[in-house]
């Protein structure tokens, strides 16, 4: 993948710094770019609508779990996202792979281990630390996968709605948020809850913070 187009989203320098090391070693013709909070990377992606590759930090400014993620995978079906954190939670790493991203690494791994990863991604598949604890739990990994497909049908203003659901707006607030009429919002919410299967806004918020960590989740993070 010559002349891919990278950007390493992390509030971190000295870890951006490592990463993109890691980067330049398996694409040495790569052009990286750098975002240190959520609302910078999409400022990037708005201005290479190319990029292909993603490493978003589980917890940067603007991120919540994993809802950049989906938000990505919403707004930008073929971009390949590769989680990185400073957790290292099996459970969390797992959760990433389901929710579909190609890749979780942890920070504490070395160069090497890094640079395996993305060669792993490169080649078409998942990357996960090896011997890590596996969660064989296949309803819930099913579940989480169901989840990101409802999510990515949903429209990129759906997804926004959704999200602003999630966090107690009305609809009339929601309306002036994003400057459109309340019937709108109203028709978006009722596709909305279509798409997820559910019967009421309160659900569909409920829904959505599935894709943020539980606090004894974040607890383990740095």
């Amino acid at each position: 993948m010559n002349q891919a187009k990278v950007v390493i989203a992390d509030d971190h320098p000295l870890f951006r710094t490592a990463l993109k090391q890691a980067v330049v070693d398996c694409m040495p013709d790569a052009d990286i770019k750098e975002a240190s909070s959520f609302d910078d990377l999409l400022v990037e992606i708005d201005k290479s609508p190319e990029l292909e590759i993603i490493f978003l930090d589980l917890h940067m400014p603007g991120n919540d779990g994993f809802t950049g993620l989906t938000q990505l995978q919403n707004n930008h079906p073929d971009l390949i996202v590769i989680m990185v954190s400073s957790d290292e939670n099996p459970d969390i790493m797992q959760k990433a792979i389901n929710f579909g991203a190609a890749a979780f690494i942890p920070k504490s791994v070395d160069l090497t281990t890094i640079a395996q990863a993305i060669n792993t991604v490169l080649a078409g598949n998942t990357w996960l630390p090896v011997n890590m604890p596996v969660n064989n739990d296949a309803k819930l990994a099913q579940e989480h996968k169901k989840l990101a497909q409802q999510l990515a049908q949903l429209t990129p203003q759906q997804y926004t709605v959704l999200s602003l659901v999630a966090d107690g707006q009305l609809n009339k607030q929601i309306a002036g948020i994003l400057d459109i009429k309340e019937n709108t919002v109203k028709k978006h919410v009722s596709a909305i809850l279509l798409q997820l299967g559910v019967y009421n806004r309160t659900q569909a918020g409920l829904v959505y913070q599935q894709l943020m960590l539980a606090p004894q989740e974040n607890a383990s993070i740095n």
